[in-house]
């Protein structure tokens, strides 16, 4: 099918110890096309200012990557369908508890996409959820993992 790569990088820093476990968890993302994005522990895991508040971390990462893919299927599904889509919105969450094995782990992803539509044909509610099912069950993201993945979608 296809490859996906990401370069994720970290250096300590000259005046930082590293085994007292007092070091910077600031790294560095780096996709295809260039594109870098500042990343962090999170500060919930990892206090500050050992991490790094303005950056994106694996846990933030995961809950948008779930809403991403979400959007993208849901938008491809609604224009095939005929509906003009023209703003979405998500305020996805995560939450972390023990699992079943009792370890930490993203126990549920909620998404709550807000779509404006427009035009002539406008999906009912039974129509815009079904729309949010079909996208969830076809997100690659989601058919990727264990956590019970939400979707509480909001029509505006």
């Amino acid at each position: 099918m296809a490859i996906y790569t990401a370069t994720i990088s970290w250096q300590r820093g000259e005046t930082e110890g590293f085994l007292d476990n007092r070091y910077s968890r600031a790294h560095l993302w780096e996709f295809d096309g260039g594109i870098s994005v500042p990343a962090s522990s999170s500060a919930h895991v990892v206090p500050l200012p050992l991490s790094i508040e303005n950056a994106v971390d694996p846990e933030e990462a995961f809950v948008a990557s779930l809403s991403s893919c979400h959007m993208l299927w849901f938008l491809s599904l609604a224009a095939k369908a005929g509906y003009r889509v023209d703003a979405y919105r998500d305020a996805a969450e995560g939450v972390m508890a023990k699992n079943a094995a009792g370890k930490i782990a993203m126990t549920v992803v909620t998404l709550y996409p807000t779509v404006t539509f427009s035009g002539d044909k406008v999906p009912g509610e039974a129509e815009h959820e079904a729309l949010h099912h079909a996208a969830h069950e076809a997100c690659f993201i989601a058919n990727s993992v264990l956590t019970e993945v939400r979707c509480v979608p909001r029509v505006e």
